[in-house]
Formats: structure tokens, C-alpha cells, sequence
């Protein structure tokens, strides 16, 4: 069973456990078979729900090409985020960038001439340009060697098990590979992770030095709810498209279904786009997202010791969704497990137990249940008396 780890967005998680992972697991199959797809490795992954839908060979060592800039993004993201350093930010690029050769893509930068990191960020991603990606790689790390071993530092948090990086812009080494699960992962956490500078993605085109570039996401012109990723391209590797595409839901329009699509290693430019779009069309039209729980709902109220309160009203802090083959619904069955015991003080936020959910008695996802309160310590005497029942507790349990 194909299994990836994602993030949880609820306040507890996102703040202390940004970088634990998460397992999912793959959606029940759905009655209408997947689309023909001409790449030899894809998968297709519903973000909303955090969820494989289908796949094939998705664990295949590929060569990522231009792929390869989205963990250079996720680096400078972080960077940004954290105010490292800034857009406005002037950076003079070295001589490095002159071996990025005439065939390759670029923004064409030129040395010693100072640059903004604005425009470095887009050059990278609208552009592709690789020397861009080396003059922010040696901002961020120094040198570009630097930079490398924080991406594949990065890589290895991330869970992506099957990819090492030897540069930044992805040219053939035998050193450098990834596989489709993994650009899914790093896909999806580029969204999650930063969605103040996920847009960016969507950019049509971009202009430096006078030099207007088309973005060569194709999808972006084809299909209106598209919003990203990335391509890739070189002659051993092929051509590859991370895609994504964010659709509302038909009964609850207030609420976007996200879906990623990855294809990798396509002989044909027109491949990557007709495979990737038929993908997302096959994600959307054959299952359906439903809402297991709603933010702030609480689901149980289990046991708390040495609490102020004996109970903690547990539940989800954001929209829980599924993805499930469509008319399948009702076949939904959600299983509540809590920690034991449940010992106070209790933060609001804090993982109190998981939701295992199956489809036709085959597991799909799981996530976490949190409080939805504070409960803070008893006093002494109630403490006391919790600390003397859960030590008997324990010894019958043993018994």
C-alpha cells in the first residue's frame, strides 16, 4: 500500500511539529479505471484530504530536471519566512553564473550586476532560469555545494526517501534523482507551507532586462483552476510537470478541493500537458470530497486526570475532509482512538487521539483529534487522588 507523510494544519502541529510527518494512505479505487498515461512513472494526489488517488510506478528513480527548483524554492520560502532575508533585498551575482550555457534556461542575469531577490525568486520559477537558482543558492548557502546539502537536508525531513540532489538546477548527474511520490510531497508542502508566496507559481510570465519569458506550465493557459507548478526538461530526463489545480467543491462552493498531479520522464512536451490535465480532470470527476467534521466540532469528550475538569470536549480545529469514489459515501466509517491516559494539563490544540478512517473495511486516511480547551491542573488533593487511581489502573492493567 503507497503511503506519504504530509502536514496536519491545526494550531498545535503547525506550530511545534512543522516538520513531523504524517502517514496517508491511498483512496479505495474508484469504479471508473484511470485515464491512459503515457509517462512511465505519475501519481495523483489529493491535497485537500491528504491522499493518494492513483498512481503508478511512483517510487521510480527519475531525474528531476528543472523539478529541482521546487526544493530550491522551499529553501528560499523558508528563508523569507523567517526573514532571512528579503524581497527587496539586493544581491550582485558572481561569476558562477556565467557557465549556465546558451541551451539552458535562464534569466539571463549578468555578473557583478545587482539584482533584487524579487526578481531572482521569479526569474527561478517563471523563468526556470538556472542562474537564478545559483545566485540565490550562493545568497542562501554561500556556495552553491552549501546550498545542495541543505536541500538534501531538507529532502530527508520531508520524508522524500527517494531523492538525493547534486546541484541546484538539475542537469544530469548520476547523483541527482528523485521520483514522482516525493515531487508530490515537496509539492504539496510548498503549498501548505507557504501560501503567501505560493502564487507566485501562477505568473504567466515575467519580464527582466527587458526579456519577457513565458512560463512553461502550459496548463496555466488551458485550464483556468490550474495555479502551479512546475516543468522540467532535459534531453535524458525527459519532460516532466508538476501540476496542481484548486476546484470548489459542488455542494459546499465555499470550500476549495486541491488536487496535484505529478508525471515524470514524458518523451513529448504535449505528453506531460494532455496526461497531467487528464489527471486532474479523472481526480475530480471520480471522487468525491466529503466533510467528516467541521472545524471547532467536537467529536468526544474522554476522560482527563489530575484535571480541573474531568472531561476535555476533543475534536478538529480545521475541516476534516475525504476523498472517496464517487457514490461511495456512505460507506465511510471513522474509528476515534484517544491517548491513555489523558493527564493535564491540557493545551488547546494539543493531539489528544486519532481518527482512523476505512472505506469497505480498507484503510484511507487518519488524522489527528485535539482538545478544543485549555484544562489546567487540579489542586493538590485532586491530583492526588488521580495519581493514587491510575496507579492502581496500571496495576490491574498488568494483571
Amino acid at each position: 500500500m503507497l503511503f506519504f507523510f504530509l502536514p496536519r494544519h491545526t494550531l498545535f502541529y503547525s506550530a511545534a511539529l512543522a516538520a513531523a510527518p504524517f502517514i496517508f494512505f491511498s483512496s479505495a479505487h474508484a469504479q471508473v479505471p484511470p485515464p491512459t498515461v503515457l509517462a512511465p512513472s505519475w501519481v495523483l494526489v489529493d491535497v485537500s484530504s491528504h491522499q493518494v488517488l492513483v498512481s503508478a510506478h511512483p517510487e521510480q528513480r527519475v531525474e528531476p530536471a528543472s523539478l529541482t527548483k521546487l526544493m530550491a524554492s522551499y529553501l528560499v520560502f523558508q528563508a523569507l519566512k523567517d526573514k532571512k532575508i528579503s524581497m527587496d533585498q539586493i544581491v550582485v551575482p558572481s561569476e558562477s553564473i556565467r557557465r549556465v550555457g546558451r541551451d539552458e534556461s535562464r534569466m539571463f542575469l549578468e555578473a557583478d550586476k545587482p539584482v533584487t531577490v524579487h526578481d531572482l525568486v521569479y526569474g527561478m520559477i517563471v523563468q526556470s532560469g538556472n542562474d537564478a537558482a545559483i545566485a540565490l543558492a550562493e545568497l542562501l548557502g554561500g556556495s552553491e555545494t552549501n546550498f545542495v546539502m541543505m536541500m538534501n537536508r531538507t529532502a530527508q525531513r520531508l520524508d522524500m526517501k527517494h531523492t538525493h540532489y547534486a546541484d541546484v538546477n538539475g542537469m544530469p548527474d548520476p547523483q541527482h534523482y528523485t521520483s514522482a511520490r516525493d515531487v508530490a510531497i515537496l509539492s504539496a508542502r510548498l503549498i501548505q507551507d507557504f501560501p503567501e508566496y505560493y502564487p507566485i507559481f501562477a505568473a504567466k510570465e515575467y519580464t527582466y532586462n527587458k526579456i519577457r519569458q513565458p512560463n512553461r506550465n502550459r496548463l496555466l493557459w488551458i485550464d483556468p483552476t490550474v495555479d502551479g507548478l512546475k516543468t522540467g526538461h532535459t534531453q535524458s530526463a525527459g519532460y516532466s510537470l508538476a501540476a496542481s489545480a484548486k476546484r470548489p467543491l459542488p455542494a459546499a462552493p465555499e470550500i476549495e478541493r486541491r488536487l496535484v498531479s505529478v508525471v515524470v520522464s514524458e518523451r513529448r512536451e504535449r505528453d506531460r500537458v494532455q496526461d497531467s490535465l487528464k489527471l486532474l480532470n479523472y481526480g475530480y470527476q471520480a471522487y468525491e470530497m466529503i466533510r467528516l467534521y467541521t472545524r471547532e466540532q467536537a467529536v468526544d469528550s474522554p476522560r482527563v486526570y489530575k484535571g480541573a475538569a474531568n472531561t476535555v470536549k476533543a475534536g478538529m480545529l480545521t475541516d476534516e475532509m475525504v476523498a472517496v469514489p464517487r457514490g461511495t459515501g456512505g460507506k465511510i466509517k471513522p474509528v476515534l482512538i484517544f491517548d491513555q491516559p489523558l493527564v493535564a494539563p491540557i493545551s488547546r490544540g494539543q493531539k489528544v487521539g486519532m481518527v482512523k478512517v476505512t472505506a469497505s473495511d480498507q484503510p484511507i486516511t487518519r488524522f489527528p483529534i485535539v482538545a478544543l480547551e485549555d484544562i489546567p491542573q487540579a489542586g493538590l488533593f485532586g491530583r492526588l487522588l488521580d495519581s493514587i487511581w491510575l496507579m492502581f489502573q496500571k496495576k490491574n492493567n498488568k494483571n
